[in-house]
């Protein structure tokens, strides 16, 4: 399983990025695949998830309202799209995939197997 994050960048705050997850290797199903973020000196954080059949997204209240995560199976890729960004966004944005048949703690980066390299979100007030 191989998933690698990209779209990052430096961006002013209200901006907006399109972060993308390439995804390969598994063809399982009953799984999440989540966006999860760590600023410097702080723990990873949930930012968002959405289930294998983009049936049910979920996210943080950090993000909720300014992000929509999206899924194209075709393409096994996973965006997320950040709109009005803030300097509080500043992070390294990791995707992930939960174990399979997972239905619930996606939130919970312990429940994820396997994640992406990391893509830097900087963004400059």
């Amino acid at each position: 399983v191989q998933l690698q994050a990209y779209g990052g960048g430096l961006v002013q705050a209200g901006g907006s990025l399109r972060l993308s997850c390439a995804a390969s290797g598994f063809t399982n199903s009953s799984y999440y695949m989540g966006w999860f973020r760590q600023a410097p000196g702080k723990e990873r954080e949930f930012a968002a998830a959405i289930s294998w059949d983009g049936s049910n997204t979920d996210y943080a209240d950090s993000v909720k309202g300014r992000s929509t995560i999206s899924r194209d199976n075709a393409k096994n890729t996973v965006y997320l799209q950040m709109n009005s960004l803030k300097p509080e966004d500043t992070a390294v944005y990791y995707c992930g995939k939960t174990r399979s048949t997972l239905t619930s703690g996606y939130w919970m980066s312990r429940y994820y197997d396997y994640w992406g390299q990391g893509t830097q979100v900087t963004v400059s007030s």
